[in-house]
């Protein structure tokens, strides 16, 4: 019988320290209700005492999700370890996540101590993790350039402090599959009670060995791997999650283990990510990108058409990649649209349902058929909007190669519209210059995107905008025929969440504390390491 593989999720964690991808308290509940529904084991919520603010989205998940333990980081201090505790405590399964530096450049360099007296710190601290939760995990950061004898003493003395789990992770990607699995190896065979913890991986992909590394790690005994939704992190990034599930769903003869992963799901949580952030899929991304199943070539799909197991291994429907089966139009009624939508995965409540078929029809005026695709894009473009305190009215957009852009663009607030006009360099700059001059409040673009979100002449475009005030950056998505209105639409999206509060920024809540620790996490490195210090208080 197959053994159960864990699957740890360090998305809203490691995941989130990624350039572009920092999220609000309202996107990372949504984001782990979604890996609730995937089936992840652990999801590993942040870093508690690195801010109030990661300290409240913390708390926040860990009463949000139900059926899955709730994890938060914390280095091997006392301090760390009552906020992670204080952070977890009311979720219906709570870890915490303790982790100290073991190799000898880590210790000499930035944690300047001794292999004892690294030793001493860890029975002390994975001790009183213990005494507050019964659910430990302990991490020797950059294990994998661990001395091997010091690394048996330091996992057995984390056992016997109370540590359930314990994660050999490859911190800077150094490693490769026959690294990994000697280490694990070593390891279980080393080290007594070693059969009363699991042995977890965690891999960076630093050298594009992450997912290999991690999947040598379960085929030599690892029970529990941790990882993130399309392999996003720091620096190369992590394992990907759909990677590794899907590898040993597809490699049973291989991996004797079984997820509680939903593999349905691994597309729309994909999705998600992907207009949760602003961050594109890369279209050639294994499992998840656009290109995933599709097939160009004469030979293939020939092979294709005789069957599908000649050049597919899994099938689209496997991963949650949807087919549109019937197309809709606008003399599609509101229980077909409803339908669809529960067919694409979206359980709405009767009042967005409606306000979406309004949009819907709208969408259908411009569009003789809508795709299955165009229908995801209306439902992401408008599922995380903020308070609407302005919304579009009407623009009127003058260029051309030989003029200068202007635009005119009607914005309503309440019961009121109000007018702007405004040039630019191109038409896009001088509508966001109009807006901003109706709203009389200025920011700049720190990012945009336009893409079509299918490939016919009567395609929606897709904007997506990073806008700042100085203080904060927020993001918006819009979505239409006109890629000028799209474009808008993103730009008073995330106007809107400027307007609305700084609850709604997506580095909101990130002080100082913060900013002073990012880099100083298990599965990265710095140079500095003021805060190990005597001082445990």
């Amino acid at each position: 019988m197959a053994e159960h593989l864990y699957i740890f999720d360090t998305t809203l964690r490691d995941g989130e320290q990624a350039p572009g991808y920092s999220m609000n308290l309202e996107e990372k509940i949504r984001i782990a209700r979604q890996l609730e529904t995937l089936g992840v084991d652990i999801i590993e919520a942040g870093f508690a005492i690195s801010s109030p603010g990661d300290f409240e989205s913390v708390e926040a998940i860990s009463t949000a999700v139900k059926d899955v333990t709730v994890a938060s980081l914390a280095r091997a201090l006392r301090k760390d370890i009552d906020a992670a505790w204080n952070a977890v405590r009311k979720a219906n399964r709570p870890r915490i996540h303790v982790f100290l530096a073991t190799s000898d450049l880590h210790l000499q360099y930035k944690l300047r101590m001794s292999r004892d007296e690294a030793l001493e710190r860890i029975r002390e601290n994975v001790a009183y993790a213990a005494s507050l939760c019964p659910d430990i995990e302990f991490s020797l950061e950059d294990a994998t350039r661990t001395d091997r004898d010091y690394m048996c003493r330091v996992v057995e003395e984390a056992i016997r402090c109370g540590a359930t789990t314990i994660n050999l992770p490859d911190t800077v990607g150094y490693a490769t599959p026959d690294d990994i699995r000697s280490m694990v190896e070593d390891v279980r065979n080393r080290v007594p009670d070693i059969d009363k913890a699991v042995i977890s991986m965690h891999c960076h992909d630093d050298l594009g060995l992450g997912v290999a590394n991690s999947l040598a790690g379960i085929k030599a005994g690892a029970r529990q791997v941790e990882c993130t939704l399309c392999g996003i992190g720091e620096r190369a990034g992590n394992s990907a999650l759909e990677e590794i599930v899907m590898a040993v769903k597809t490699r049973p003869d291989l991996y004797s283990v079984e997820t509680g992963i939903r593999t349905e799901e691994l597309y729309r949580s994909a999705r998600l990510l992907q207009s949760t952030t602003g961050v594109k899929i890369f279209p050639s991304k294994a499992i998840v990108g656009d290109n995933a199943f599709a097939h160009e070539s004469g030979i293939h799909q020939h092979g294709m058409m005789a069957n599908s197991l000649t050049y597919e291994i899994m099938t689209p429907e496997s991963v949650g990649v949807v087919k549109t089966s019937y197309v809709l139009g606008k003399h599609s009624g509101h229980h077909a649209f409803r339908k669809k939508l529960e067919e694409l995965g979206y359980i709405l409540s009767d009042e967005e349902t409606q306000r979406l078929f309004g949009e819907f029809k709208k969408l259908c005026d411009r569009k003789k058929n809508v795709s299955d695709r165009d229908i995801v894009a209306l439902v992401e473009s408008t599922e995380q909007e903020a308070k609407k305190t302005w919304t579009l009215e009407s623009f009127v957009v003058n260029s051309g190669n030989k003029m200068t852009s202007t635009a005119c663009i009607s914005l309503r607030k309440g019961d009121k519209v109000y007018e702007g006009i405004a040039a630019g360099t191109g038409p896009v700059y001088a509508s966001l210059r109009a807006v901003e001059k109706i709203i009389h409040h200025p920011f700049s673009l720190e990012d945009y995107q336009l893409s079509a979100v299918t490939e016919n002449k009567d395609a929606l475009g897709e904007a997506q905008v990073k806008i700042s005030d100085s203080d904060h950056i927020w993001r918006g998505r819009g979505v239409s025929t006109d890629v000028i209105e799209a474009s808008i639409l993103a730009c008073l999206s995330a106007v809107n969440r400027m307007l609305d509060g700084e609850s709604a920024s997506i580095d909101g809540g990130k002080s100082a504390v913060k900013l002073s620790f990012e880099n100083d996490m298990l599965m990265g490195h710095t140079d500095k390491e003021e805060e190990y210090s005597d001082d445990n208080d």
